[in-house]
């Protein structure tokens, strides 16, 4: 059944969504939003074609126009709220580069950090990414390359906490 290829994907969604807005509940919240869409408009989505590109189309449709409701009415949160990190076990190196890491995706734009992650975290294709983010191939191969050079750009800017030691994957 299809319902339960959707239900597969919710890992996937969760990580996506915990880089996109940087923050353990608001990631819930939009990973439960997307869900609740992806339910609502079950009958929109063609059997055959690519469920995850689907449902990561909804999610980034759900996730910009919450940034715009934000933009027009905005609250004051901590920048910094739940940024706790799971892993109370890891080295002290480890957490230090994984914050740096998490402060310097959260200062990229958000068009920027979509199509990062999109390709480097969840290995979309380009075209992949293209489709679902709704651009031409040329828009997401350029803001890949600006995205990559800023967050280089970044990280080594934090050498405090060692996070420019964090490699980037190539995806061609």
């Amino acid at each position: 059944m299809e319902q339960e290829a959707l239900v597969a994907l919710i890992p996937r969604l969760r990580r996506y969504a915990r880089a996109l807005t940087g923050e353990r509940f608001r990631a819930d919240d939009l990973v439960q939003d997307t869900l609740e869409r992806a339910l609502s408009k079950w009958a929109l989505w063609r059997p055959g074609t690519d469920l995850r590109a689907w449902t990561f189309t909804i999610m980034h449709n759900v996730f910009v126009n919450q940034v715009r409701r934000a933009a027009l009415a905005p609250e004051s949160l901590d920048p910094d709220a739940g940024l706790e990190l799971e892993d109370r076990s890891a080295s002290a190196d480890t957490l230090a580069q994984l914050s740096g890491l998490n402060s310097a995706l959260q200062r990229l734009p958000d068009e920027q950090r979509e199509v990062l992650l999109l390709v480097t975290l969840e290995g979309f294709s380009y075209d992949e990414a293209a489709h679902t983010l709704g651009l031409p191939i040329g828009t997401v191969m350029s803001r890949l390359a600006r995205a990559r050079g800023r967050l280089a750009l970044l990280l080594e800017g934090d050498g405090a906490t060692g996070a420019s030691q964090v490699q980037l994957k190539v995806v061609k």
